[in-house]
């Protein structure tokens, strides 16, 4: 996972992801603050997804940004 993209780009990302994951509150946003660990942990907690899962969409939605 690229943590250096989503962190130098957060304040632009964050009404992408919050678009794609909606589920997600701002306090997620607030809390995150660009990293990716966190996010997956997030989506695994709202979402009920595995570990793998979860990391697997962050990488997918930070490869779509190129």
């Amino acid at each position: 996972m690229n943590n250096d993209v989503i962190q130098g780009k957060w304040t632009q990302l964050k009404g992408q992801i919050q678009a794609r994951w909606g589920d997600l509150t701002d306090d997620v946003f607030d809390v995150n603050e660009g990293n990716s660990q966190y996010l997956a942990g997030k989506l695994q907690e709202r979402y009920g997804w595995d570990r793998e899962r979860a990391e697997r969409e962050v990488e997918d939605f930070t490869r779509s940004l190129h």
